[in-house]
């Protein structure tokens, strides 16, 4: 069996999985998940007891056509004064009809590319066709793969990128704008970079809200990716207040772990049935966005079928290469 399996390291999954093919993979994780067609079962998020780490695990099924794939791994926000990503996790795969192993990938690269591709999928659905100012808020991994995933659905003019460190915001940017073809600027407060953006992506493991609803442009739209877990809030009560729309990856899932939703639902601020499904946003099932000015919150924790609509499309491109 092991001749079969295909083992497959964070560079080879960088290979086969671009950023096009990336965002086309979350399109169709949401767009199933929309119309009912997905196997999602609860995911798990443990915080550890040791340290400020979260152990998490995934299970999920995208189709009859693929098989079950599951991701294990950890948050480890340390990680991020020593230069290194934040999240590690391994992913397995298995056959449809046999339940045999049939891939084994670097779970961080998948994480990293499926979790801004599922940002870009969200922007291009909620945020005005002529969004062309981003403001990024953190300047690791994730802050990075959101600004070349959101290029992807929207034509950039500005992009402006604040995180805590100078020297890191200012290398984050030099290396953006080395790679994009346009400037990025790194500015001194994160006021500065929400200001006038058009879309604003919060990428950060912040506890306290790092993007305040006083800052917005009528008409923007805000991603948040940091928001994972009960304790961890990148937006503060008036960004949801100020919202014509909340729509978040999943409800169910967001009632649970992501912080800005949990604290509104415990305070009265939004009931359930306002919590719009992403992928019901993509079907036509929900509306969200109604008007130019609207503004629209998007609060993503990661799904399993994120991970699963990206490794089979990694495992299809590697089986293409095969002689």
């Amino acid at each position: 069996m092991t001749d079969d399996v295909l083992f497959l390291s964070g560079d080879r999954v960088t290979d086969l999985l671009d950023t096009d093919t990336a965002i086309a993979s979350q399109r169709a994780a949401f767009t199933a998940l929309g119309a009912g067609d997905a196997d999602l079962p609860g995911k798990i998020m443990h915080p550890s007891r040791f340290d400020d780490s979260v152990v998490f695990a995934y299970v999920s099924r995208l189709s009859a056509d693929t098989g079950a794939v599951a991701k294990f791994g950890s948050v480890n926000p340390a990680n991020e004064r020593a230069g290194l990503p934040t999240i590690h996790a391994v992913i397995s795969a298995l056959d449809r009809s046999t339940g045999q192993l049939v891939a084994v990938m670097d779970g961080t690269a998948v994480t990293t590319l499926r979790t801004a591709a599922g940002s870009a999928v969200a922007v291009d659905a909620l945020a005005v066709p002529d969004a062309d100012r981003l403001g990024v808020l953190g300047s690791g991994t994730q802050a990075l793969a959101h600004v070349r995933a959101i290029a992807r659905v929207r034509d950039l003019k500005s992009v402006r990128l604040w995180s805590p460190n100078p020297r890191r915001r200012a290398q984050a940017a030099e290396t953006l704008t080395a790679q994009l073809p346009f400037s990025v600027e790194a500015v001194a407060t994160a006021e500065e970079a929400v200001t006038n953006a058009s879309v604003i992506a919060a990428c950060t493991l912040s506890t306290t809200p790092v993007v305040h609803g006083a800052w917005l442009a009528p008409g923007c739209t805000v991603v948040s990716v940091g928001s994972f877990e009960p304790t961890r809030s990148e937006v503060d009560p008036e960004v949801l207040r100020r919202s014509a729309a909340v729509v978040v990856d999943d409800p169910e899932t967001a009632a649970e772990h992501a912080g800005p939703i949990v604290t509104a639902l415990c305070d009265g601020l939004l009931t359930p049935d306002d919590l719009i499904p992403l992928g019901a946003a993509l079907t036509g099932r929900r509306a969200a966005r109604t008007r130019p000015d609207d503004i629209v919150y998007y609060n993503s924790v990661g799904l399993g079928i994120q991970d699963a609509a990206a490794a089979w499309a990694v495992i299809h491109a590697a089986k293409k290469e095969r002689p």
